[in-house]
């Protein structure tokens, strides 16, 4: 079993990182594997629509980690998408990396699998955030896995993100609920529901 943690900060060991370390560490202790991936600091490109994905199966760029993520997305039970807070909404490079992952995996193959997102921020914009990541997961039929807040953790440093007791708290009940629905769903060992025919609604002669 395992769970991937994607940290798109453009810091490395900043506070979103510490966040899903949190996360990374309390499924541990559930038995469950994970590992985290950083998207970086350096431009990631957007989605420029080529479609080449639906041909090949992967993103038509290369120079970053979207293609290894989606690989192990595709073997991996579940994943944690973390962001730090820039202007109410999700990093640059996280919403492009992100558009990018989800468009190219194939929503075939993460069908049914556990999406989680969470925000660091200092002060604000974290509702408006959490609410941007998990929009990745209801278009994807990814049923999302839920804690007792909202998954946000507030601090201006890694240090901080602890003195946040309650983010901590939100966070690691999280991780015990994503592993919790993964062993439930291995246990139950039910087929996927078959979907009727795909209907598109385009006003188009």
């Amino acid at each position: 079993m395992k769970v991937i943690l994607v940290n798109g900060s453009p810091r490395a060991a900043g506070c979103t990182y510490t966040g899903l370390t949190i996360i990374k560490e309390q499924l541990s202790q559930n038995g469950v594997d994970s590992e985290i991936y950083q998207v970086g600091n350096k431009p990631v490109a957007g989605c420029i629509a080529c479609l080449s994905c639906k041909k090949t199966g992967k993103c038509v760029f290369d120079n970053d980690l979207v293609n290894t993520v989606a690989e192990e997305l595709r073997k991996a039970e579940g994943i944690v998408l973390g962001s730090a807070v820039h202007f109410a909404s999700a990093t640059g490079a996280a919403t492009s990396f992100f558009d990018r992952l989800f468009y190219s995996v194939g929503f075939d193959t993460i069908k049914m699998k556990f999406g989680a997102s969470i925000v660091s921020c200092r002060r604000g914009g974290a509702s408006a955030t959490f609410d941007q990541l998990n929009k990745y997961f209801t278009i994807a039929q990814m049923p999302i896995v839920s804690s007792c807040y909202w998954n946000q953790i507030h601090g201006y440093t890694p240090e901080d993100v602890y003195k946040d007791e309650e983010g901590v708290h939100t966070l690691r009940v999280l991780a015990n609920n994503m592993a919790y629905l993964i062993k439930c769903k291995a246990a139950a060992n039910i087929p996927l529901p078959e979907e009727p025919p795909r209907v598109r609604t385009n006003f188009i002669r």
